[in-house]
């Protein structure tokens, strides 16, 4: 990408100038450097051991990725390195308008506490990374219990600042440790959605696509500033994406601030709207596959699953054109991003069940295919924070007299097919085949099969097709719409 390349010139003789400045003030904390440690030894690390008795009751929130709909996440950072390369960082960070979160070592904000002031000074905020950046879940409850209280300690006394979170060297956590850090007064224990490596042989295109692919709106992004060899790259990467994406970059305080609670599964109404259910037999169903009517009013359907990149970007075409669509998720994709569902319920679309792996339900037994449905069901209402619509379409379409039976029992026993299919699944069909199969095959009623799928030409294609078939006269229902009226066939 230019964004990368161009700016490495840019920098070449201000990072000369400070070198020189990181000299000088890295030789003024070296001097410091032996009272400092000796200090934050006797206070924290050498004390004699003490038992600390185990907090038993009290554990801390384990937060990799904030609840939330708000197009925001998190940039976080691990450790802290010398003053140059936290000079480039800081600068970068102003550049691009972000406003990052940093976990410190306390030894290091001890060795180095202007550089802590500064990132504070700079408007991003700190927490705990533990004293020593360590993985505390290698160590006994005592330990870990010590070293999050002597980090804490250590950045109040060299900042000021209380620590409301903490976070392992790994971004890993035991049931000990969010007791350690609940007994230690931090409010949660920090993961990520996003652990950025070092970049390999990848171009500047996949680089762009990679980090576009896996941010999501509540996630928490997380780089280590001496593991990372590639911060200069990677900043203009993440702030590209997330603008690319109408995301802002906010610290992570705020995005947990901004975010909901989420009620378990069985608070939410509706959770057991689907069950198992081995009597199937004689269960009746209603298999639909378009709108009986007369009137120019077509249902636009999506299905599966897809990156943050595109589904947001479909959500985004419909909001443009105030489409509402019907939304057919596979499970297994919804879990990992709940957020993205419950954007698709409070964008006023209907929400409904593809089953959890996407197995082709003629081809796995009567009560495998109801686990899938009921399991779906659950991820989503707990996702969604709502019932579902209770529409059930089929993967691949494949059902039978047994198939249907089996998903009516469970409680979904209205099955919702399709009947145009511009096959838009197959990267094969570009934007203009999609588009032409679409118009082709539309009339009053039809349902139209879409999929959310990475590296296809939906996305591409959906403004046409709305503006189209909105130019014929055609208005775009969601299939609940005209599911209580009973208007199918």
């Amino acid at each position: 990408m230019t964004i990368c390349k161009n700016r490495a010139t840019t920098r070449i003789f201000a990072r000369t100038i400070l070198a020189a400045t990181a000299l000088v003030l890295l030789t003024s904390w070296g001097s410091m450097e032996s009272q400092v440690n000796a200090a934050a030894s006797s206070q924290t690390l050498n004390k004699p051991a003490t038992q600390t008795a185990r907090n038993t009751a009290e554990k801390s929130k384990a937060i990799s990725m904030v609840y939330t709909t708000k197009r925001e996440l998190a940039l976080t950072f691990n450790g802290l390195g010398d003053a140059q390369k936290m000079k480039w960082l800081l600068d970068d960070l102003d550049t691009y308008k972000i406003k990052a979160t940093f976990f410190l070592p306390g030894d290091k904000v001890a060795k180095q506490p202007a550089l802590a002031k500064e990132i504070v000074a700079r408007g991003h905020e700190i927490e705990n990374n533990a004293v020593r950046s360590l993985d505390l879940t290698k160590l006994t409850y005592e330990q870990m219990d010590k070293e999050i209280k002597a980090s804490q300690e250590l950045i109040k006394q060299k900042t000021g600042i209380v620590p409301r979170y903490v976070r392992t060297s790994l971004g890993t956590y035991t049931d000990d440790v969010l007791r350690a850090a609940a007994h230690n007064g931090e409010e949660a224990v920090i993961g990520y959605s996003l652990f950025l490596h070092n970049w390999e042989k990848e171009t500047d295109e996949q680089k762009y696509h990679y980090v576009r692919k896996y941010i999501n709106r509540g996630g928490i992004i997380a780089l280590d500033i001496e593991e990372n060899k590639h911060l200069a790259v990677s900043i203009p990467l993440l702030a590209k994406a997330a603008a690319d994406a109408g995301y802002e970059y906010v610290k992570l305080d705020k995005l947990i601030k901004d975010g909901a609670e989420k009620k378990p599964l069985k608070d939410i109404e509706g959770y057991d709207a689907a069950k198992i259910n081995p009597d199937y037999g004689n269960a009746s169903y209603k298999l639909v596959k378009e709108l009986d009517t007369d009137e120019k009013k077509v249902a636009l359907t999506f299905d599966d699953w897809g990156s943050d990149a595109n589904v947001t970007k479909i959500l985004d075409i419909l909001d443009k054109h105030q489409v509402k669509a019907t939304f057919f998720l596979r499970a297994d994709g919804t879990v990992k991003n709940p957020n993205l569902a419950r954007a698709m319920a409070e964008a006023g679309h209907d929400v409904a069940n593809h089953t959890y792996s996407h197995p082709t339900g003629t081809e796995i037994t009567p009560e495998q295919l109801q686990e899938e449905v009921v399991k779906a069901h659950q991820i989503i209402t707990e996702a969604i924070q709502q019932k579902p619509a209770m529409l059930f379409r089929p993967p691949f379409g494949a059902q039978n007299e047994k198939s249907l039976k089996a998903i009516a029992a469970t409680g979904y026993s209205t099955i919702a097919m399709f009947s145009v299919i511009p096959s838009d699944h197959d990267s094969k069909n570009s934007a203009d085949d999609i588009v032409n199969a679409v118009l082709k095959q539309t009339k009053n009623g039809s349902v139209i099969l879409l999929h959310m799928l990475d590296d296809i030409h939906t996305a591409e294609a959906l403004p046409r097709i709305i503006e189209e078939l909105q130019k014929q006269g055609y208005r775009f229902v969601k299939m609940t719409e005209e599911k209580n009226n009973q208007q199918w066939k």
